[in-house]
């Protein structure tokens, strides 16, 4: 169980990245959204990332809204990303290589019930 939320917290964290390396004017609001997340989870995980050193935050200078924010990948936080990517894709393909050995499988057997049932005909 704990290896499964780990995970889920690990794809939040990447999706996070991704979303702020594409556009820095995201709100935490936004990104809560396009992540699947809460709100409170989003600040949490950017005050964390904000923590590690992995991003920078600068708010609008001219902006009257000064609640808006910018967050700046740093040098480390680029490479976390692409520590992460490269998990994750070695992740999603030994899933989808289990998954599609299940498939295989489910097939064979559906293919074995047709067959019997077409022998009882």
């Amino acid at each position: 169980m704990a290896s499964r939320r780990k995970e889920h917290q690990e794809d939040s964290k990447l999706r996070v990245l991704n979303l702020i390396y594409e556009n820095p004017q995201s709100t935490s609001r936004e990104l809560a959204q396009k992540v699947g997340i809460s709100h409170g989870s989003a600040h949490y995980l950017l005050v964390s990332l904000i923590d590690k050193g992995y991003l920078k935050i600068s708010n609008f200078k001219k902006c009257r809204q000064k609640r808006s924010y910018l967050y700046f990948l740093t040098p480390k936080g680029i490479r976390e990303k692409s520590l992460i990517s490269t998990e994750f894709i070695i992740r999603k393909k030994r899933e989808f290589e289990l998954l599609k050995e299940e498939i295989e499988c489910l097939e064979k057997s559906i293919d074995g019930l047709k067959r019997s049932s077409i022998k009882d005909c």
